[in-house]
This record gives structure tokens, C-alpha cells and sequence, in this order.
């Protein structure tokens, strides 16, 4: 509407002034590809490139729209920066991924005593959570109260709540989110998307099941990071409320929110849901492709998620990495070898997309499956990065599958190297000694393991049973049935063992991660 009314003014001759162009700016910058140069050079036509109010807006819509160098010029060249100034080149910054920019900005207003205000100090707490650094957060925080503000606001909070989730203090997030007097969808979401990023999905689905108590209407993000803790947990049976929920309450599906629904029916075990979810779609931009092709993927079926992966190219749409990391994690399920060489040779070569070290370890896992385990060892060796315990562990995988004992005794001790305080690493060593019953040095790795100290994370995992999520941690008693549920397992290894059924004994000796 602004910019028809821009256009309309040209036509009609009506004479602009300096208001008419941050109003002009600010429509321009809802757009989702929009260019602040159209208007630049109207701005200099008109005499107004020095006019604060102009300036200001410019500096927000070459920010959002990606010219993160030419809203630095145009910050540059204001002559009186004043604190609206600063928050849109804070912003900016943020926006575009650069923290340490942000932060050396913040750095240089404040030295100047420039009156902060609830905005910038939202902008400034992305910051700190972008550089995981709550230190910073900390002190952002304490600066805010000791500016007297008796009034929680709920930016801030949301913020504050984002921010101490990020950097994994999801007890502070919890802490802050409590004291508020006033909580809205924002800052709901937050607490919610905050003990997701911190892996608490049951704590989240706990503040979700508050959230409708509270009679606050969830949005797409809350959903979205719900259906995110329902595919971790495969807590299919909320899953599908939640989409029923989306489905009565009429709220517009976004790509972002479609793409969690297929995920969570996929690590559900629900491929078919999934894909029923992905056909009703009438525009797919890569992300729910790229969903689809993975599900099919970690459910073992290799031609179906290659053949999804064909149908989207023929559809005019471009894979991304995370595309190319599903297609090559099926070829690795399905034993494709030459398949995953020809896909991986093209993402450089064909699509300009760099492999990263995840890409490589999918190949390691390829290579290293079909028993190709020099090739997996001289591509590791070729990795312009440095590797991963992850690759190494693909490797060492590897080797425990095609019995390269001697080769996967040097690999864990690299691995031990990497990850010292990884008790996983010590206990997978110790029990590939212990098959080829070297014993000596199996109770070497064990003797260091005490000695350093590491405990290895306890398992866990979680059942879904009409409509409660369960949580179990291995050897852990806290489970108002557990002395059944131990009691039943107990019977279960005894009857495994009267009727023979395990023939290869080696793969009890193993403590998997």
C-alpha cells in the first residue's frame, strides 16, 4: 500500500519531504527480497541523504535486506548519531550474523553515555546469545535493573529468557520467565524454544500443557518447537494433537511449522503420516523436501528417499546441505557406494555447495559400511578441516562391523585422545579389547577411565504411553513401577538365555553411547 502510494504521489507530482521516506523504508523492509537502492537514489535526487530521520531509516533497510557494508557507510556519515542510530546498526548486525560487530558497537555507544533504551537492550541480549557468552548476558541483565526498571517489560524478558536458554542456563531462563508479572506468546515460545535448545523436551511439553492452562493461544513458533520435542521424545500421541490443534484452530502452516509436523511423524515411525502431511502441500520450498527425504532415509528406504530427492530437482528446486546430507545417509543405509560418490563429487561441482565435515563423516559412514575402510581412513585424511570425533567414530564403527580389530584399537585411542571426558569413548575401547580378549589393555583403558575420573552419561530414553511421556535412565530406580519394570526385564534375560536365542554373546560386552 505504501509503495503503490509512493507511486501515485510520483505520478500526481506531489511535492515529498524528509517524512516521506522512512515511512517509505520501513514498508520496503517487511518485504522478503526487497531493494533499498530503488529508493536511494530518489533520496539523493531530493536532497535528503543527510536528513537524520532518513539516514536512520536507510541504515534499518540496507540492514535488512542483507547490505550490511552499505548501512555501515550510511552510519558512518551521520553526523549527530543519536540513540535510534545506534539500536539500527545493533540490529543490523544482528541481523546479519555478526555478533562481534554488534558487540564493538554497543561497546562504542555506551563510552559515548548514550541513553539506553528497552530495544537496544533487547538487541544487545541476542547478541550475547548468538556468542554464547552469558557473562556478557549477565551483565546486560543487571544493567537493565540497575537502570531502576521496576516494570518487567516484555521484550526484555523474552530476551533475558532467550538468551540464558542459549547458553544452556535453562534454570536462569525458568528463573526470569517466573518473575514476570505479565507473559505473552513471546515469551512463552521463548521458555519453550529455551528448553528445547537445552534438550529438556519433557520440561517443555510440561510449560506447553501450562501455556493452554493459562489460556495464552500458542503461535506458529510455539507449535513449531513443540512438535520439535514431540519427534525427540516420539511422543507421537501429542504430536498428533498438536496437529489437530493446527488443523481446528485454522492456523496458517507456515514452511518452518510443516516441516516440524513431518519430522516428529517420521522419528515417530510414522512415515506414512509423514508423507501423506508432505503431499497435501501445494507450494514445497527446500525444507520440507529435504525433511521427507531424510525420514525416508532413517527408515532404511534408500529408493524412496533418492527418488524424492530426483522429483525435487526436476521440480526447479535446489538442494541445500542439509538436502545432501539426508541423500547421503541413505546411500549409506541402502549400500549405494557409487551412488554417494557421484552425489558427493556434485555438491562442489554442480550446486557451488561446500562440503562441511558433517557431509564428510557421511561419507566415512558410507565407505566405511560397505567395507571400503582405507578409502574412509585416506578421506579423512584429505578433510580440509579438521576432523570430528563424530567421523572418527563413524570410522571406528566401521571397524567393529567388518572385525578390523587392529585398525579400530587406533582409532579409539585417538578418539580417547579427542575426548577425554567422554566415558562413551573409554568404554566402546575397553569392550573391543575385550572381544579380541586382549585383556590386558581392555583393563588398561577401564584402570584410566577410574583414574581420570569420567563417568559415562547414563542412557535415557522415553515412552510415550496414552498420552504421558515415561523417562528412563539406565540403572536408575526412580520410576514409580520400576521394581516391576526391573523385575520383568530380569525374566525376559532369563528366558533369552534358557531358550538360546542370542547366538553372538560378543555384542553384550558392548556399553554403547
Amino acid at each position: 500500500m505504501s509503495l503503490a502510494s509512493f507511486a501515485w504521489m510520483r505520478k500526481q507530482a506531489v511535492l515529498l519531504n524528509q517524512h516521506t521516506f522512512p515511512s517509505l523504508l520501513k514498508a520496503l523492509s517487511r518485504s522478503p527480497k526487497h531493494n533499498p537502492f530503488q529508493f536511494y537514489a530518489q533520496i539523493l535526487k531530493f536532497g535528503f541523504r543527510f536528513d537524520r530521520f532518513v539516514q536512520n531509516s536507510l541504515v534499518s533497510a540496507f540492514a535488512n535486506g542483507g547490505y550490511i557494508d552499505n548501512a555501515r557507510k550510511v552510519f558512518d556519515e551521520i553526523p549527530l548519531r543519536v540513540l535510534i542510530s545506534w539500536t539500527a546498526m545493533i540490529d543490523g548486525y544482528v541481523t546479519n550474523n555478526c555478533p562481534v560487530e554488534a558487540l564493538e558497537c554497543f561497546r562504542k555507544m555506551k563510552s559515548m553515555e548514550i541513553t539506553i533504551d528497552e530495544v537496544t537492550i533487547v538487541s544487545v541480549l541476542r547478541v550475547a546469545g548468538m556468542m554464547n557468552n552469558v557473562l556478557f548476558g549477565r551483565w546486560v541483565h543487571g544493567f537493565y535493573l540497575e537502570k531502576g526498571r521496576v516494570r518487567w517489560d516484555l521484550h526484555v524478558g523474552s530476551a533475558l529468557v532467550d538468551m540464558y536458554a542459549k547458553c544452556g542456563f535453562y534454570k536462569d531462563a525458568r528463573k526470569v520467565f517466573d518473575e514476570m508479572p505479565y507473559r505473552n506468546v513471546v515469551c512463552w515460545s521463548a521458555l519453550i524454544a529455551g528448553y528445547v535448545q537445552c534438550h529438556r523436551f519433557r520440561d517443555a511439553l510440561l510449560v506447553f500443557q501450562d501455556m493452554l492452562i493459562e489460556n495464552a493461544e500458542p503461535n506458529q513458533l510455539t507449535l513449531t518447537s513443540v512438535l520439535t520435542t514431540c519427534a525427540q521424545l516420539g511422543a507421537l500421541d501429542h504430536g498428533k494433537w498438536v496437529h489437530n490443534y493446527i488443523y481446528k484452530n485454522e492456523i496458517k502452516v507456515n514452511s518452518a511449522l510443516v516441516t516440524a509436523l513431518i519430522d516428529m511423524y517420521a522419528k515417530c515411525g510414522s512415515i506414512r503420516e509423514a508423507f501423506l502431511v508432505f503431499q497435501k502441500l501445494s507450494v514445497k520450498d527446500v525444507y520440507p523436501w529435504t525433511v521427507m527425504i531424510s525420514g525416508f532415509a532413517m527408515h532404511g528406504d534408500t529408493l524412496k528417499s533418492l527418488n524424492l530427492f530426483s522429483q525435487m530437482l526436476n521440480d526447479g528446486v535446489r538442494p541445500n546441505e542439509v538436502t545432501f546430507l539426508g541423500v547421503l545417509s541413505a546411500c549409506s543405509h541402502g549400500g549405494l557406494v557409487d551412488e554417494g560418490r557421484k552425489l558427493f563429487g556434485s555438491m562442489k561441482c554442480v550446486y557451488c555447495i561446500e562440503p562441511n565435515v558433517d557431509h564428510f563423516g557421511c561419507m566415512v559412514d558410507l565407505l566405511g559400511r560397505a567395507g571400503h575402510l582405507e578409502e574412509a581412513m585416506k578421506l579423512i585424511e584429505d578433510i580440509p578441516m579438521e576432523p570430528t570425533p563424530g567421523v572418527w567414530g563413524a570410522l571406528f564403527g566401521a571397524c567393529m562391523l567388518h572385525k578390523a580389530y587392529g585398525f579400530g584399537a587406533q582409532i579409539g585411542e585417538q578418539l580417547i585422545k579427542l575426548q577425554p571426558d567422554h566415558g562413551g569413548r573409554y568404554a566402546l575401547l575397553a569392550n573391543l579389547y575385550s572381544t579380541c580378549q586382549n585383556w590386558q589393555a581392555a583393563a588398561r583403558v577401564r584402570k584410566l577411565l577410574k583414574c581420570k575420573g569420567v563417568e559415562k552419561t547414563p542412557g535415557r530414553s522415553w515412552v510415550d504411553l496414552h498420552g504421558l511421556v515415561h523417562e528412563f535412565i539406565a540403572f536408575d530406580k526412580s520410576h514409580n513401577e520400576s521394581k516391576d519394570i526391573y523385575s520383568l526385564l530380569h525374566s525376559i534375560a532369563i528366558q533369552l538365555e534358557v531358550d538360546c536365542c542370542v547366538e553372538d554373546t560378543n555384542l553384550w560386552m558392548f556399553d554403547l553411547d
